[in-house]
């Protein structure tokens, strides 16, 4: 059976690193089968930062589910996977997944991963935070949730937006096990 790995892309800025992770998961990990979900938001913001409609990111997934289809196979934790990342994460999604809102299928597929104690890995996109936003993502982490917010990092000396966002989901990635080299710190003497 293949792995599985669910990928949800909501309304948040940072539209170009779910493209990216997902071209990063069919390229080098093609073993891995990636349900994609994207929320109205998450379409939008896809079009206007990437100039991408969704039928374009559709076919960089194994498999796509409406954002309405909350009876899909990832609703359920009968169907296995390797957990959830939602790239970007925006602070309604997050404050969805906190208070157990499930009233989309991205939403319904995080709730999901918590209940059954998946990897569920949030890529919170906001500046600046709010106590609403930090009391949302503090609780999400106390839920079980890994936040990981596309911090850049600059020991690695990127040249372009492009190796910005390929470190950034390397280190999504890794979450996974699937990280692979590039990011990593590497020490100094």
């Amino acid at each position: 059976m293949a792995e599985r790995l669910i990928v949800g892309v909501s309304g948040a800025s940072g539209a170009p690193l779910a493209v990216e992770l997902l071209r990063q998961l069919r390229d080098s990990h093609p073993e891995i089968e990636t349900h994609l979900v994207v929320s109205r938001g998450g379409a939008l913001t896809l079009r206007l930062e990437c100039g991408m409609e969704l039928d374009e990111l559709k076919v960089l997934a194994s498999v796509f589910h409406e954002s309405g289809a909350i009876g899909a196979s990832i609703a359920s934790g009968s169907f296995p996977t390797m957990g959830m990342v939602v790239v970007p994460c925006s602070m309604k999604t997050v404050a969805g997944i906190v208070s157990g809102y499930s009233d989309n299928l991205l939403l319904r597929a995080a709730d999901v991963c918590l209940k059954e104690r998946r990897k569920l890995v949030l890529v919170a996109r906001e500046s600046p935070l709010s106590t609403v936003h930090l009391r949302n993502l503090c609780e999400a982490s106390q839920l079980g949730a890994v936040i990981v917010p596309p911090m850049l990092a600059y020991y690695n000396h990127p040249g372009t937006v492009g190796e910005m966002a390929r470190y950034i989901v390397r280190r999504i990635l890794s979450q996974f096990g699937l990280g692979g080299d590039g990011y990593q710190w590497e020490g100094m003497e």
